[in-house]
């Protein structure tokens, strides 16, 4: 009988970097730890173990600041309520989304806002945001291979 085969730290990394680039794409989508770990090949309990000494945050820490980034972008880009904010980035929650961005950012969504809103800056309207991000989906599942006759 052989000794079981270990991954090299290298060879983890890769993985790693694999979800972790999965959720800065996918991050509008739910992602649950099983969801991300699969991406990576790696049971979900070492990965979030693995997960958290490589990048100093959790799974679902990162994902979190990368919804806030990015709510943080559209809050000061677009004319897109607080609300319509919260769901365009993958909260679920408007509770959780507000308490998060506070936490992260030192002050409400509509605080900040209301602060950028100030700059005068021009803002792209919230329909051109969805029509998008609709043609960003659209384009993605256009390229994926047609699947073969009968599987």
């Amino acid at each position: 009988m052989s000794a079981p085969t270990r991954r090299a730290p290298n060879d983890l990394l890769v993985h790693l970097r694999r979800a972790r680039d999965h959720v800065d794409r996918h991050y509008t989508e739910p992602l649950d730890l099983e969801a991300i770990a699969a991406v990576a090949g790696i049971s979900k309990y070492h990965f979030q173990r693995l997960f958290t000494a490589t990048y100093g945050v959790s799974p679902a820490a990162h994902l979190s600041r990368r919804r806030v980034e990015r709510a943080q972008d559209l809050l000061r880009a677009t004319n897109l309520t607080v609300t319509e904010v919260c769901h365009a980035v993958g909260f679920s929650s408007l509770g959780s989304f507000s308490s998060r961005f506070r936490e992260l950012v030192g002050e409400s969504p509509s605080e900040f806002q209301r602060r950028w809103a100030g700059t005068g800056a021009p803002h792209i309207p919230g329909c051109f945001v969805f029509m998008w991000g609709l043609a960003e989906r659209r384009s993605a599942s256009q390229e994926k291979p047609p699947e073969a006759p009968g599987s």
